[in-house]
């Protein structure tokens, strides 16, 4: 399967929040096509809030993101929409996944049936097409998923914790497969919180304490200073925090001050 070329994803000035609370404050940045970019950052510290963005479930408050367009975009949410008591066997599951070439109302063919067996192989999934969901562990039903992705094929792949509560050898698969992604120069971003794995595996990382800390190379962004400072810029959500102030000269963050911070460049 062939399709469309990742885009460069433009984030200007973006502001993110709920009911117009800002959670995500004045963000820009430029992700290349076929970047595999993590997101990571203390609890709460508004990363699933850009994923949901990026995806397109949530609008800004302020500012933009260009570049992405939904039917370009394959998203696993952290919490998964899927029941797994839904009366439905892994094969029609992953099936759902070319809903966008199929159409609600298409016909299944043997091609299409062809492609999801393909898609179960490639995440160790062989011979469970017609098991039921509710016969998987938490692992398999995770392969499961990216199955799904894979079927999906879009240029941009948004991944919310999609290692967690997941084995090691289920991760070990699950990140060989994003990494066979970025050589078709697809562009991965992924919400993580397991650092070392972070290192090992993504080239890029953005830390985010509700402003941006850091973006660029993860060796110079995961630094003991830069991770210290996103620490102490964690705090808890406050519904009564005022609405951005664009442009306010001051720096830093304050409740019920949201400062212009500054622009993020990716290093080459």
């Amino acid at each position: 399967m062939t399709g469309p070329q990742a885009p460069t994803i433009t984030l200007r000035d973006l502001t993110l929040g709920y009911e117009r609370h800002p959670a995500v404050h004045h963000l820009s940045l430029h992700i290349e096509p076929g970047a595999l970019v993590a997101v990571v950052g203390p609890n709460g510290a508004g990363k699933s809030t850009l994923v949901k963005a990026l995806a397109g479930a949530l609008a800004p408050l302020s500012g933009h993101i260009e570049g992405l367009r939904r039917e370009h975009i394959a998203w696993l949410p952290q919490h998964s929409e899927l029941d797994a008591s839904f009366p439905i066997d892994v094969r029609g599951m992953v099936a759902s996944g070319l809903w966008r070439r199929v159409g609600a109302l298409g016909r299944f063919t043997a091609a299409h049936r062809q492609q999801c067996d393909a898609a179960l192989a490639a995440v160790g999934l062989s011979g469970f097409e017609r098991r039921g969901l509710d016969t998987l562990s938490g692992g398999q039903l995770q392969r499961a998923r990216f199955a799904r992705l894979v079927l999906q094929d879009a240029p941009v792949v948004l991944l919310d914790e999609p290692f967690a509560a997941v084995d090691q050898r289920t991760t070990a698969d699950l990140l060989a497969l994003l990494h066979g992604w970025q050589r078709q120069d697809k562009t991965v971003i992924a919400v993580l919180h397991d650092l070392a794995q972070v290192r090992e595996h993504f080239p890029q990382t953005l830390l985010l304490a509700r402003e941006p800390v850091a973006w660029g190379a993860t060796a110079e962004v995961l630094t003991d200073a830069n991770w210290a400072r996103a620490q102490s810029l964690r705090e808890p959500f406050d519904e009564q925090a005022g609405e951005c102030e664009t442009g306010s000269p001051a720096r830093g963050y304050h409740p019920h001050m949201h400062s212009q911070g500054p622009a993020l460049e990716a290093t080459p």
